[in-house]
């Protein structure tokens, strides 16, 4: 009997705890389920705003977004873990890059990388996302980035529509909050709104990864430009030439033979093209050269991805047309100039195809060494000057062409440059020829092999890095 009596006690005290359990449970639920509700009218104040404006009409030959991030959270937030995402619509198969025209941080400090959405919706199938370096600095509690100034660009150059753009607003002509703009902190949306395909997108969370890594001491440039009269290019340190003089057929070099047009050879799939044409008079002749504007180059390694041609892009073939990747710099007893001069058709009274390879140590008294590569190099090399203190290497494709001494290694600081041009006109016609330049890597103090430097243009790349400047004048 004493046993009977103790059982229903037992089902009685589990049947309690069990209804406790349950209540708690559904209490729990319903916190959890009125917790979005609760947010939604009692949002906790977002730890990142961004602001934007532009000038640009909803047809234009580029968006220009300028961007401002400002730090609205009580602790400082390093511009490393934030990701800033500009959507917008591709005009059907047309391909896209990026520059930055101006930042506060500097361009060197800021990524860029245009990503075709999986779940594209109305209002977008692409976004720029915008990356931060670990130079990019810390914006303390209340502080802003101050304005980013952004391109972004087709690369047949053809003007760009806007009006179906998630993030364009032609209204915000002055820096306002947009929410359309969104920013994100070690892969975690912190401001804005995305469009509604990237809401089931794959990518729709960027991953949090470490920033990428700038050698210091060095230059980087793939190019990434709508034009020759494009701001940014002259901000990141290139000149036109228009000047008057030579070398080739004086007087004619013009910033019209300068483009910058789509290849999908290049690393980046755009490439820097010097043209020279001509119909075989002088009035009719133009050549076309770029250069850096300081001359704050001299030891360390000069890496370029260059295309030769042996034969025009258009009209007859035969002349004696000269493409050159060269350093100069200095003068009188400080002359420096360092050439790489490819003549498929010979020149100067040698025959072609061959490339000089030449050391100066005094233009005015023609003191120089030079070695001459009696073969074709038609498409695409690895083009390498070593500078030592005691020597000047050479290089192609990883192969050692030539090697000049101490008398002729570079007394003063240099500038870099490319240009195409006409040793001479031997005859009439119209003609065309292009030089192509894929990107160009300086490390100053240090001796890299083409693969190395390959691979270094391949990691910026892949870094969202087009263009970066970490090297000090002297």
């Amino acid at each position: 009997m004493a046993t009977s009596r103790r059982r229903p006690r037992r089902r009685s005290r589990i049947a309690r705890a069990f209804k406790i359990l349950l209540l708690v449970a559904v209490l729990a639920g319903a916190v959890l389920a009125a917790k979005p509700l609760w947010r939604h009218f009692n949002p906790e104040p977002s730890e990142l705003t961004v602001r934007y404006r532009t000038s640009t009409a909803a047809e234009a030959d580029a968006a220009r977004p300028w961007l401002e991030v400002f730090n609205t959270s009580d602790k400082p937030v390093p511009l490393s873990e934030v990701t800033v995402r500009y959507y917008f619509t591709a005009d059907g198969s047309a391909t896209y890059r990026f520059n930055c025209v101006e930042a506060a941080m500097g361009c060197s400090n800021l990524t860029g990388t245009v990503v075709a959405m999986d779940s594209p919706g109305d209002k977008a199938d692409h976004y720029l996302e915008l990356g931060f370096t670990e130079k990019a600095g810390v914006l303390k509690p209340g502080e802003n980035s101050r304005g980013l100034e952004l391109q972004l660009f087709r690369t047949d150059h053809k003007p760009l529509r806007q009006a179906d753009d998630w993030s364009f607003d032609a209204s915000k002509t002055s820096y306002q909050n947009s929410d359309r703009i969104t920013a994100y902190k070690r892969g975690d949306l912190v401001w804005g709104n995305e469009p509604d395909g990237a809401k089931t997108d794959s990518a729709a969370a960027p991953e949090a990864k470490p920033s990428v890594e700038l050698p210091e001491g060095a230059v980087f440039d793939n190019f990434s430009y709508r034009g020759p009269k494009d701001t940014a290019l002259f901000k990141h340190g290139w000149l036109v030439r228009t000047s008057k003089g030579g070398p080739g057929v004086e007087n004619t070099w013009t910033a019209k033979n300068i483009s910058f047009p789509a290849d999908d050879k290049a690393v980046d799939g755009q490439v820097l093209q010097l043209r020279a044409s001509t119909d075989g008079t002088k009035a009719g002749t133009r050549q076309a050269a770029l250069g850096s504007k300081e001359q704050k180059f001299r030891y360390g390694t000069y890496a370029a991805r260059i295309h030769f041609t042996d034969k025009p892009t258009s009209g007859k073939n035969g002349d004696p047309v000269n493409q050159t990747f060269f350093t100069i710099g200095g003068s009188g007893a400080k002359y420096s100039e360092l050439d790489n001069e490819y003549m498929p058709n010979g020149g100067w009274g040698a025959p072609g195809p061959k490339l000089d390879t030449t050391s100066w140590r005094h233009a005015g008294e023609g003191d120089r060494v030079t070695k001459k590569h009696m073969e074709s190099l038609a498409g695409w090399h690895t083009m390498l000057i070593q500078v030592e203190k005691d020597k000047v290497t050479y290089t192609i494709d990883g192969r050692v062409l030539y090697r000049s001494g101490k008398a002729y290694a570079p007394r003063a600081d240099m500038a870099i440059n490319f240009n195409t041009w006409f040793v001479d006109l031997s005859f009439a016609g119209e003609r065309v020829w292009d030089m192509k330049i894929d990107w160009i890597y300086h490390q100053a103090d240090k001796k890299l092999t083409a693969k190395e430097a390959e691979a270094a243009a391949k990691s910026f790349e892949d870094g969202g890095v087009s263009y970066f400047d970490t090297l000090r004048a002297s």
